[in-house]
């Protein structure tokens, strides 16, 4: 039998071809699976770039909140002992003389058959206006309004005021367009 060496020289070929182009591909995917995983990492790295960005901005809103709120308490608790300590004082002057509540009178008022002179002393600070002093006890007690209510642990008078303006601050700050998320 006669092998024609011609048809197993063009099978050869066509085998070394067919090797040769898998070896291309195999080549050729190898690279692409590189560059795919390769714009991954990088992709994946600029995700949590971002990500640690973003996070560190929260932290940086978080610090300045937190700041906020120590100095809005301190400047509260200093409100609070600076009418404290007016309010013992005033107390204190009352209690010793040293200090008398006056009130204004309507002088035209005259139904109420409030008979008072309508001159005033020179050290009046009011312009003529007829003015009445209260007992000092009853003095005493309307300056009592303003303290704080010992049998209820509430506040009242100034310290409510004082802490209004200071939740109506923190509202105002936290709810201002700078500090606001997005």
């Amino acid at each position: 039998m006669l092998v024609p060496w011609k048809a197993v020289g063009a099978l050869a070929l066509v085998l070394i071809g067919a090797g040769s182009a898998w070896q291309f591909q195999d080549w050729r995917y190898r690279q692409q699976l590189a560059e795919q995983a390769q714009q991954h990492a990088e992709t994946l790295n600029q995700l949590t770039q971002a990500a640690a960005t973003a996070q560190q901005a929260e932290q940086d809103k978080r610090l300045a909140l937190e700041q906020r709120l120590a100095a809005s308490e301190q400047t509260h608790f200093r409100k609070m002992t600076d009418a404290q300590r007016d309010q013992d004082r005033l107390r204190d002057r009352l209690a010793t003389s040293d200090l008398r509540l006056s009130v204004l009178l309507d002088a035209t008022d005259a139904a109420k058959g409030c008979e008072v002179p309508t001159t005033t002393g020179a050290g009046g600070v009011d312009h003529a206006a007829v003015r009445a002093r209260l007992d000092p006890t009853h003095a005493q007690r309307i300056i009592a309004i303003t303290d704080t209510d010992t049998d209820t642990d509430t506040d009242t008078g100034d310290r409510g005021l004082i802490a209004l303006q200071a939740c109506q601050a923190y509202v105002k700050g936290v709810s201002s367009p700078a500090h606001a998320t997005p």
